[in-house]
């Protein structure tokens, strides 16, 4: 299936295999590459969507960890390599502005970029599909780079907000820095409406800015998933 305009499938410049092998390099040198499934997991989820998986690198921490993993991706090639690795786990090749799996989960994740890295005009889509998956209470937790183009912060607050989605908390990384308006990059955490809130209790607040989407600095040229 083609996907013209995909920012990803546009600028991508490696294999799956090659993706996979740098984040092996570095686990085998003693490397912590696993702070996204670290970050998801202080919620405990039973279940996640891992939209944008590609390779399956935090779909398969998580499944380590015992939770039931989704991974989607539209790439052929860094699907084949999430499967070559973790064939037990269910890889989905979809858009994700079409995605329908026919359930819902905990947490839906959109790691390495993902929301900046879609088909331009398609992230109202998107994140309206990601929160018809999850459950009522569940979280959607992305993490992106700001100023290097594609959607805003303040563009992807409204999107959730529209999509029915309040926003929990905010970071500056997946290792949990204090969000700031001057970071250059943003750990979001947006949650479906329930009548019972489970925040971790070391979750912070976010503060008020008068220019949410104001971008960070960013990497010119090739955007990497993470």
């Amino acid at each position: 299936m083609a996907h013209p305009g995909n920012r990803w499938l546009l600028t991508k410049d490696l294999s799956g295999d090659t993706y996979d092998s740098r984040y092996d390099r570095r686990a085998a040198a003693g490397e912590n590459v696993h702070g996204e499934a670290d970050f998801v997991m202080r919620y405990a989820p039973t279940s996640v969507l891992d939209a944008g998986c590609g390779t399956g690198r935090v779909a398969r921490e998580l499944a380590r960890r015992g939770v039931e993993v989704v991974g989607v991706d539209l790439d052929p090639d860094m699907l084949a390599t999430a499967r070559r690795r973790s064939p037990d786990l269910a890889w989905v090749e979809g858009d994700l502005a079409a995605l329908d799996l026919g359930r819902t989960f905990d947490v839906a994740t959109a790691a390495g970029n993902v929301m900046i890295l879609l088909t331009p005009g398609t992230e109202r889509s998107v994140m309206a599909v990601l929160t018809r998956h999850l459950r009522p209470g569940g979280r959607l937790i992305a993490g992106f780079q700001l100023g290097a183009g594609g959607v805003t912060l303040a563009e992807y607050d409204a999107l959730a907000a529209e999509a029915g989605l309040g926003l929990e908390g905010r970071w500056s990384t997946w290792g949990q820095e204090p969000w700031h308006p001057d970071a250059g990059y943003a750990v979001s955490i947006h949650r479906l409406s329930t009548s019972a809130v489970d925040t971790p209790e070391d979750a912070p607040a976010v503060r008020d800015d008068p220019s949410p989407g104001r971008r960070g600095p960013g990497a010119a040229g090739r955007i990497p998933r993470a």
